[in-house]
Parts: C-alpha cells; sequence; structure tokens
C-alpha cells in the first residue's frame, strides 16, 4: 500500500492502462520496456501510444530472478520516469559527471536531455564543451565540435562563450583539425563573436602545420581581412572596438605567408601581401625576408629589386635572413637566365669577402701581439642554433593543452599570441634552413659551390663558353686557389669531358690560354683521350698542338691513346712518328693519371668537390626555361592591372613563339577575369585548353589553379564545368573548402533549383538543372 502511495504521489500523469499492466504482475520484465518507449513518454506526456499489447504480450517471466514488488516499483519505475520527468536533476548529473571527469557519462546524460528538452542550460554546455576540449583526445574533441555544430544548425550560438568556442578551436588546431577549427572561426565573425588577432592569429599558427590547414589560415586571413580594407571600420566608434581587436596585425599575416611558403601555396600568398597595404599592417623583418621569399616563388623579379633597398636599408636583419633575401634574388636571376647579374653578385662577394679576410688578418696580428684570443663570428653558430630551434619547436611536435580554466584566466590571450610567435619561429628557422647559395663568413657574404654549380650549368647550357671562362678565371683570382689544377675552371672543364661536351672544354681551355693561366697536363690529356674514344682524329691533333704551345707534355697514357687511334685509322706512319716521339721525350710508361685520381678523390671523400656537384645538377636537374618566366610577369602585370585585352594579346604572342603556358599562366588568367567579372566564357575556354594540356603532356595543375577556376564557376552558375573541376582535384586528392562554395552558393544561387523541374524543357536545361543539383547536393545545401 506504501508503494502504490509512493507511485501514486510521484506520477500522477501516467496512463492508467500501463499503470494496470505494470501492477498486474511484478515478475513481468519491466526492464524490457525500451529507453526508445520511456523517451517518447516524456517528451508526448503519456507512454499509452508507444507501449502497445504486443510489445507487453513478449515478455518473459523470470520469477526467480526479480526483487520484491515494491521495491522494484520503487526503485525501477518511480526513479527512471522521476529523472524522464525531471530535466533539472538530469542537468545536475551532468555537471556531476563533468566534475569527476566522467566523459562517456556526461555525454550520455546530454543525450537524453537533449531528447527530453534539447540544449541544456548556458553553463552546462560550455562546461561539457571545455570539458571534451581540455581532454585533448580526437574523439572528445570531435563530440565537442559536433555540440557547437548542432548548436549553429539550430541556431543556438548564443548559448555558447566566445572563450569556448576560442578554447574549442585552439584544442581542434593543436590535434590537426583545420577544417572544424575553420567552420568554427567563420560562424564566430558571421555571429558577431569576434575573436581577437592574438586569439586567432595563434589558432592559425597551429593549423599551418599541414597543407590542408596552411591553405584554409590563408583563406580565413583573407575572409577576415577583406573587412579591414581600405578603413571600412571607424576605430572612434566604440561600437567596433570587438571587431578592430579582430583586426590582422604582423604575426597573423606572417603565420599566414609562412605556412604558404612552406606547402607552396604561393600564389595564395601573393594574394595576401596584395592585401596588406590595403589593411594597415606594420612591416618587420620577418615579414620583408617572407615577401621576398614569395615573390622569388612566383619569379616577380622586379619586385625582388625594388625590395632589395629596403633590404639594403635596414639595421635590424640578421645574417641568416640576409643571405635569405640574396638566395632569393641569385634565384631568380638564374631563373630568368640572367648570369651577367647573377655572375657579378658573386664576384662582388668574392671581393668583399677577401678584403674582410685581408682586415681580419691584420687584426688577427694586432690582438696575438696584444695576448688576446679572437672569437669566432662564423656563421655555424646561428645554424646550430636555428636547426636546434626546429628540433626543440618543431612543428610536428605539441605541447600539452592548457586547462581551461588556465586559459580562461587570460582574459587578453597572451599565452596564445607566445604560442603563435614560438611556432611561428620553428617555422622561419625551417624556411632558413632552405638557404642553399650563399652563406656567410663572419658577417660577409659568400657564394657556395651550389651557386657556382648552377651558374656554370646556365653559362653551358646558354652555350656562352667565353663568359663562363672569364666569369671563373676572375673569381679563381678573387678566390685564390691553392693550384691552377684545383681552380674551379678546371673542374668545370673535366666535367664537360665527363658529359661529352668535348667542344665546350676544349673552347675553355682555349679561353684559359688566351687569359694567361697556366695548368697541367691532366686536362689536356683527358680531352685528347676522350677526342680518341670519339675517333675525332681531327680535333685530337689539334689539341696536341695545342698543348705544344702551352708548353704541355701529354703523358704517356695520351700518347698510347694517340698510337692507338693512329693505328684503327690505319696511319702507321702517323703512329711511329708519335712513339718516337715519345722516346724521345723520355716519358715514363706508368704516367701520370691525375684525371682518374681526381676523380676517384672528388667521389671519395665525405663532400664532394665542385666537379662532382656539377655532374649531379647537370644530370639530375631541369632545364629552366626563362621564355615562360618573361611572359608569365608580363600577363601578371596585366592581369593586375585588369587589362585582360592585354593579357589575351600576350598569352596569343607567348602561343605563337613556342613557349607552352604552365598552371601559373592560367592562373594570373583565371584571377584577372574574375577581378574584371561576367568572363565566365573566356574561363570556360582557357579551362578547355588546360584539360587538353593536361591530357597531352605530364603538366599537372595545382589545387590554387583549380580552386580558382572552380571559384569563378560556381559564382557564373557554370556548374556542368563546376563538377568536372571538383572531380579533377578529388581524382588528385586536393582538399576543396566546401563551406567556401557552400556560402558562394547560398550567396548567388539560394532560390535555384527548388521545388519540382519544369514539365517543359530542353535537354541542355535539363542537364544544367542536373549539374546544379549534383553541385548542391556535393555542397551539402538542403
Amino acid at each position: 500500500m506504501f508503494c502504490m502511495k509512493k507511485f501514486s504521489y510521484r506520477t500522477t500523469s501516467v496512463c492508467p492502462s500501463v499503470l494496470y499492466l505494470l501492477l498486474a504482475d511484478a515478475s513481468c520484465s519491466v526492464a524490457r520496456i525500451s529507453e526508445s518507449h520511456l523517451r517518447a513518454y516524456s517528451s508526448a506526456g503519456s507512454v499509452c501510444g508507444c507501449l502497445g499489447s504486443s510489445s507487453l504480450a513478449k515478455s518473459k517471466v523470470r520469477d526467480d530472478k526479480l526483487t520484491p514488488k515494491g521495491s522494484f516499483f520503487s526503485t525501477m519505475a518511480g526513479t527512471i520516469l522521476v529523472q524522464a520527468r525531471d530535466p533539472a536533476k538530469l542537468t545536475v548529473e551532468i555537471q556531476n559527471a563533468i566534475d569527476e571527469h566522467r566523459l562517456s557519462d556526461a555525454w550520455k546524460l546530454h543525450e537524453q536531455h537533449m531528447q527530453m528538452e534539447g540544449f541544456p542550460r548556458k553553463s552546462v554546455m560550455n562546461e561539457l564543451v571545455t570539458s571534451f576540449v581540455e581532454s585533448f583526445d580526437v574523439q572528445w574533441l570531435e563530440k565537442a565540435y559536433g555540440l557547437v555544430e548542432h548548436a549553429i544548425e539550430k541556431n543556438k550560438l548564443n548559448l555558447l562563450e566566445k572563450e569556448t568556442l576560442v578554447y574549442l578551436s585552439f584544442g581542434l588546431a593543436k590535434a590537426g583539425l583545420p577544417n572544424p577549427v575553420s567552420t568554427v572561426l567563420r560562424k564566430m565573425v558571421e555571429m558577431e563573436q569576434f575573436p581577437p588577432v592574438a586569439a586567432w592569429s595563434a589558432i592559425l599558427a597551429y593549423m599551418s602545420r599541414t597543407a590542408q590547414g596552411a591553405y584554409l589560415a590563408a583563406e580565413l586571413i583573407l575572409e577576415i581581412g577583406y573587412l579591414f580594407q581600405d578603413n571600412r571600420i571607424d576605430p572612434r566608434k566604440k561600437c567596433n572596438a570587438p571587431l578592430i581587436a579582430m583586426k590582422p596585425n604582423t604575426t597573423a599575416f606572417n603565420v599566414a605567408l609562412a605556412g604558404c611558403l612552406m606547402f607552396g601555396t604561393t600564389r595564395k600568398a601573393e594574394q595576401i601581401l596584395d592585401m596588406m597595404p590595403r589593411v594597415g599592417v606594420k612591416m618587420d623583418a620577418n615579414l620583408l625576408i617572407l615577401m621576398a621569399q614569395v615573390y622569388e616563388r612566383n619569379g616577380r623579379r622586379d619586385e625582388l629589386t625594388k625590395l632589395q633597398r629596403y633590404i639594403d636599408e635596414a639595421h635590424n636583419l640578421t645574417d641568416i635572413q640576409y643571405r635569405q633575401f640574396y638566395n632569393c634574388l641569385l634565384t631568380c636571376h638564374l631563373k630568368f637566365g640572367d648570369l651577367d647579374s647573377a655572375s657579378n653578385m658573386v664576384l662582388e662577394m668574392l671581393r668583399k669577402a677577401k678584403a674582410a679576410r685581408n682586415s681580419l688578418a691584420v687584426a688577427t696580428l694586432v690582438f696575438d701581439a696584444a695576448g688576446k684570443g679572437n672569437q669566432s663570428l662564423g656563421p655555424g653558430s646561428l645554424s646550430s642554433k636555428s636547426s636546434s630551434y626546429v628540433e626543440s619547436n618543431g612543428c610536428e611536435e605539441s605541447s600539452p593543452l592548457v586547462s581551461y580554466d588556465e586559459f580562461s584566466r587570460d582574459r587578453n590571450f597572451l599565452g596564445l599570441e607566445t604560442d603563435a610567435k614560438e611556432v611561428l619561429g620553428a617555422v622561419l628557422a625551417k624556411l632558413q634552413s632552405q638557404v642553399k647559395l650563399v652563406t656567410t663568413d663572419r658577417g660577409i657574404l659568400q657564394p657556395t659551390e651550389k651557386l657556382f654549380v648552377k651558374l656554370v650549368k646556365a653559362f653551358l647550357e646558354a652555350d656562352k663558353t667565353k663568359d663562363l671562362a672569364e666569369f671563373l678565371i676572375k673569381a679563381d683570382k678573387e678566390d685564390s686557389p691553392a693550384s691552377n689544377d684545383d681552380s674551379a675552371l678546371v673542374h668545370v672543364i673535366n666535367s664537360c669531358i665527363s658529359l661529352g661536351w668535348l667542344d665546350k672544354a676544349h673552347d675553355l681551355l682555349d679561353e684559359m690560354f688566351l687569359a694567361g693561366v697556366r695548368t697541367g697536363s691532366a686536362v689536356y690529356s683527358s680531352l685528347l683521350k676522350a677526342y680518341c674514344q670519339a675517333k675525332q682524329a681531327g680535333n685530337a691533333a689539334s689539341l696536341l698542338r695545342d698543348a705544344r704551345k702551352a708548353g704541355i707534355q701529354p703523358d704517356s697514357s695520351s700518347y698510347e691513346a694517340l698510337i692507338q687511334s693512329r693505328v684503327l685509322q690505319n696511319d702507321t706512319q702517323g703512329a711511329l712518328h708519335l712513339y718516337r716521339e715519345m722516346k724521345e721525350a723520355k716519358i715514363p710508361k706508368a704516367g701520370h693519371q691525375e684525371f682518374e685520381r681526381l676523380v676517384h678523390e672528388c667521389a671519395g671523400d665525405g663532400e664532394p668537390k665542385l666537379m662532382v656537384k656539377l655532374l649531379q645538377e647537370i644530370k639530375e636537374g631541369q632545364k629552366s626555361d626563362a621564355g615562360v618566366h618573361d611572359w608569365n610577369n608580363v600577363i601578371h602585370f596585366f592581369c593586375k592591372k585588369r587589362l585582360m585585352q592585354d593579357a589575351e594579346k600576350a598569352l596569343t604572342k607567348m602561343r605563337s613563339l613556342g613557349c607552352t603556358p604552365n598552371a601559373q599562366t592560367f592562373h594570373s588568367m583565371v584571377t584577372g577575369y574574375a577581378a574584371v567579372g561576367g568572363k565566365y566564357t573566356e574561363v570556360t575556354e582557357l579551362w578547355g585548353e588546360m584539360k587538353s594540356i593536361a591530357a597531352a603532356t605530364s603538366m599537372k595543375f595545382d589545387q590554387e589553379l583549380l580552386d580558382s577556376v572552380l571559384y569563378t564557376f560556381v559564382r557564373g552558375g557554370f556548374f556542368s564545368r563546376a563538377n568536372e573541376v571538383v572531380e579533377m582535384m578529388e581524382k588528385g586528392k586536393m582538399f576543396v573548402d566546401k563551406y567556401k562554395y557552400r556560402t558562394l552558393f547560398l550567396k548567388y544561387h539560394r532560390t535555384s533549383y527548388k521545388g519540382k523541374a519544369p514539365k517543359f524543357q530542353t535537354e541542355s536545361q535539363h542537364k544544367k538543372r542536373e549539374a546544379g543539383l549534383a553541385f548542391k547536393n556535393w555542397v551539402g545545401v538542403c
């Protein structure tokens, strides 16, 4: 009777038929009433419609395993039904589960609350998200993002605090989940919960550790920076203070540019550079060097030349930053085939280094006389510091996530600002390690052997042997080699012989002789043997005369090769003459074999010499097409100025001269057409040419180009072409920013392709509609 009163008191709205069935037999397995039935009861106020006679009839009797009627009824029916009717108690249990770090229980209780009453109150919702993020486990991070995503879908983003969303974004970014991070940040901006720049720049820094994240980081800074272009936001208005706090600063731009350089999205980086003056960002040393690297990757030599004045006048640049800039400038000169500028830079470096060595020698004598030590100022310490910084602060390693309590106490996000600078420093150190063409010695720039190799290769490819000889002779005079036989010019001649470029080797020897530079017999002997092997007796005889004029006596192996060559040509008299000459000269049969020894030494030690490096570069390196770079610069200039007719003429001329357009050419044209607007037919024609080039050659189009083409097609409503681009990108496993295209579709085509199809439509209209619906489904628009 007591149990009956208790149940009656607690469940006044229970359907009588259900109450009768529950009381009819306590041995019925009430536990078989499914959870879905109880949930349905809680939402409808009655379980009469949910519990049918058929379902109850299926319950089996287990008398020996059931508890007494009163105890079972009060605990099972009373407690469960009261919880189902009491969301406040469920909220308390969610809170307790969070406090006790029982995340699985908290999630299950939250699901029950969602089915009963919807979202919990704001404080519980925020604690639930932050506790999931605080675990720093991918599973719970995804669940936390799922909660936020659901709140966004239901227009309940106001249930979440700004700090909670920033903490979630930070945790997702550190865990390597950039796509949901970009969604959360974009929604925050859309809902006017503007994150401060100190916070979102750190989030971008962690995003930029992957290729997909770096691309999204570039998109985000372009989207956020667009809000502040050309002084659109008045900082004097108090209501604009939260928005002004989000304005991109120098660190944010450095982070985005460094990520683009790390993963090769340099055309997107150039768009960021174009935005910077319109936003009014302050320039620092890192930003100057990053600009130089972007210009070099995109072949903007004129921009680099303009930047050189700022670099030379800057007083806060380090040695490695100077090396980075001049590495970019030299690379650009070589890319454009400007060998005069590159060689003059190298000679100027050698002259300054020689002057510095002489000054240092005098200073050393003074210090030694005074009994003082000489401290090394070489670049080794800087390089080792950079490499250790990368190892200790590498992008691949992540420190543990701070707790939300500690995070929330930092109201100005100073900790995140420090994190952003640390991650940026690690990326900059990696970029600094890519400098290969120049080094520094006591603060003076010096060319590396890698630079000599590339420059010599460019001279040889351009068939400028005279200019090459003049350059190498001048370089040897400045660099003071140990002997003429070990000079750079001799190494180059030996490399040409190894490659079979005998005429070039002979020309270089002639230039060396005319310049009054003497060398040993090894080079002449090597070339003589090569001529004999190639059965070029006339050239061999000419070289032999040149050797005698230079006072060079060929060794026995050279005479043996010459004699064998005459014998094979049935020139017995010539062979006998050479034999008598060798006997009269009393040349030992063993010979010197300097060339074989030189090759063995070059290949044997740990650091190969210039000759081996040159051979590797020529055999493995690709020949740069300076003409394509020149035309790309012209086309880019016209497109940037929106002079598309001039750009089209330049592209036509480029094709007529035999220069094949590449991805950079098409990217300039597509972005130029997009800036002008309405040129969708022209982009379609370019797309057809791109497909034909891709089918006929091994040329591949990158993500940046295809993304710009896709953007133009979606903007213009050319969905059949847009689907082709999407297919190509997915086939190439390229990342596509669906959020951006969903937003673009809703902005320009929200009312399109709704409702039923018209009864009467042509085949082209039908195909267009099908393509539009396919794209609409792909971006996830309902």
